[in-house]
């Protein structure tokens, strides 16, 4: 069985019709109807019901037709590896990353990279670190950038960088002008959140649960900037990262005195899984980028 017959196939199997065929392989008929009864001949089955000068797929064809499309596949992504090898500057990087770090770190970092890499294109999708993760298995992503997250092979994960987390509170409440606080002050609180899903959701459940308070949750948000935005109207305290787009002349943060208050961001990937020459590139260049700042130094 030669390559070429399966693309003779392919291609009566799509138009179902011989002579059409021949005409768009550029071959002559004959030579086309041989090429097709020899790999029935040594498949053992026909592939084709023939009926006068139409000819249809048959269960047999249908299923070899599925094989035979994975495996025109399969030869595509190799030679289009094989070229990106050739050539590392050229490619595509398909990156997951957290909704909270699209204001500025992930910009940021596309700028520097792209200084080195101009030719590097990103398809880029914001989820949950959970979502993420199952894009990562399922090889709809090369790379992410998430939460710590209990992880199992073959996903691997390796922590950047650490943000501090402030309580956020209005510029008119009564603990604004305080440097730090406990916990524990804010026990008869309301609560600004993030919604169930969200990685600072999780981390923020578990710091309020070990300082014993069951928060009254007010309001819940997808973004942290509409989360900030509801605790600068008064509508109760949060628990957040610092962020360029909060309102210095409606939000106040506080540092928590009593217990270390942070989220660990790492990137994710899959071991062993091929990555393209340009995704590589860019994993090299995060890791070094966050090597050089220390992984528990607050990002810029």
């Amino acid at each position: 069985m030669e390559w070429q017959q399966l693309e003779y196939f392919a291609t009566v199997a799509k138009l179902e019709h011989m002579t059409r065929a021949a005409d768009v392989l550029a071959i002559s008929q004959p030579a086309l109807s041989r090429s097709i009864s020899k790999l029935e001949e040594e498949l053992g089955v026909p592939l084709f019901d023939r009926q006068g000068r139409s000819i249809m797929l048959n269960r047999y064809g249908e299923l070899f037709l599925y094989r035979v499309q994975r495996m025109r596949k399969e030869y595509e992504k190799a030679v289009l590896e094989l070229q990106e090898l050739n050539n590392p500057e050229l490619g595509d990087v398909s990156l997951g990353f957290l909704h909270t770090l699209g204001t500025s770190i992930v910009p940021d970092l596309i700028r520097a990279f792209r200084q080195q890499h101009p030719h590097i294109r990103f398809h880029f999708t914001q989820n949950y670190s959970h979502s993420q993760l199952k894009q990562l298995l399922a090889g709809e992503l090369d790379l992410c950038l998430l939460a710590a997250i209990d992880t199992e092979p073959p996903v691997c994960w390796k922590e950047l960088w650490r943000d501090e987390l402030y309580i956020m509170v209005p510029i008119d409440h009564h603990l604004a002008n305080r440097k730090s606080i406990t916990m524990k002050e804010l026990e008869h609180e309301n609560f600004v959140l993030m919604k169930k899903g969200y990685a600072l959701r999780r981390t923020a459940d578990r710091l309020l649960n070990a300082a014993g308070i069951k928060p009254k949750i007010t309001y819940e948000g997808d973004e942290v900037s509409t989360v900030a935005g509801f605790v600068g109207a008064g509508l109760g305290v949060s628990l957040l990262p610092d962020d360029e787009d909060l309102n210095p002349n409606k939000v106040v943060k506080i540092h928590v005195e009593d217990m270390v208050c942070e989220r660990i961001i790492g990137m994710a990937w899959i071991e062993n899984r091929y990555l393209p020459p340009s995704a590589r590139q860019f994993q090299q260049f995060v890791l070094d980028y966050y090597e050089k700042k220390g992984p528990s130094r607050k990002r810029d």
